[in-house]
């Protein structure tokens, strides 16, 4: 348990380190920017009012907006995900399912999570930062521990495969 209490604090340092960098950052944004305009799809699909303009989500009828900052486009959810995936001792193919998986998993939360804010917002301002500041970021956060979990146990105790020695 401590050896993957180290592992998995170590390749989160290194993950979030590594988000932060020029490199980093030239895949998030798109990233992010990707995430507005998913979620602007699907306010179309409602009500057909909604715009994605690089990271912000608006309507033009009301003129309200929302902009998705670091945080709140998944992306640290599934570094918490995919560092807790590379420290259990698992064979690859199972990692990798279980990345995928979980991506999806976190992402369409965190689409449900900018909808539902962006609705919310109009509405009261209040509620939306009650909502915004408290529960959805458990809410994603639990997300990839339960993804985490439910991968886990359908791995089991299974250890990677040891190469024998020379």
């Amino acid at each position: 348990m401590a050896r993957f209490a180290a592992k998995f604090i170590l390749i989160l340092v290194v993950l979030f380190g590594l988000e932060l960098t020029p490199p980093g950052q030239a895949v998030v944004q798109p990233w992010t920017a990707a995430v507005a305009s998913a979620s602007a799809a699907v306010v179309r699909a409602f009500d057909g009012s909604a715009v994605a303009q690089g990271k912000t989500l608006y309507d033009p009828k009301s003129g309200f907006g929302v902009t998705i900052e670091a945080g709140c486009n998944g992306v640290e959810a599934m570094l918490v995900l995919l560092a807790g995936i590379l420290a259990y001792p698992a064979p690859w193919r199972s990692r990798l399912i279980g990345l995928a998986v979980g991506a999806v998993a976190i992402q369409a939360l965190n689409l449900v999570r900018i909808v539902s804010l962006f609705y919310l917002g109009q509405w009261n301002f209040a509620w939306f930062e009650w909502a915004h500041l408290y529960v959805w970021q458990a809410l994603i956060m639990l997300d990839a521990l339960i993804v985490w979990l439910l991968w886990m146990r359908s791995v089991g105790n299974r250890a990677a495969p040891v190469p024998a020695a020379a």
